[in-house]
């Protein structure tokens, strides 16, 4: 019977634990993002968007979500440098595959 409240205090400490690390983790990843400069967020936000378009045709090139996301995490540890370039990329990548996709459309196959 005496074991009890012992035990209940040790679960309720436990747990208080485990939500304030969970907490304490969750800021520590909303802090992370907010260390994305201005030019990188842009450049991202434009690849997504050009990303966006080449999915609505279902004619996307292999690598260009993973430079997207390569980017995303570039732009998280402040390396803004890369991040532009990356993300300058895949908009590149999924702008040129638009355009192939139009080309591909335009031609009669005749058969």
């Amino acid at each position: 019977m005496k074991l009890r409240l012992p035990v209940k205090l040790l679960t309720v400490a436990l747990l208080s634990s485990a939500l304030s690390i969970g907490c304490a983790a969750q800021q520590a990843k909303e802090s992370s993002t907010a260390t994305a400069s201005p030019e990188a967020t842009a450049a991202i936000a434009g690849a997504s968007a050009a990303i966006k378009k080449a999915k609505a045709n279902d004619w996307i090139w292999r690598d260009t979500e993973k430079f997207l996301k390569q980017a995303q995490a570039a732009a998280d540890k402040g390396d803004t440098a890369t991040a532009v370039k990356l993300a300058n990329k895949a908009k590149f990548q999924a702008e040129a595959a638009v355009i192939q996709y139009n080309h591909e459309m335009s031609i009669s196959r005749g058969f």
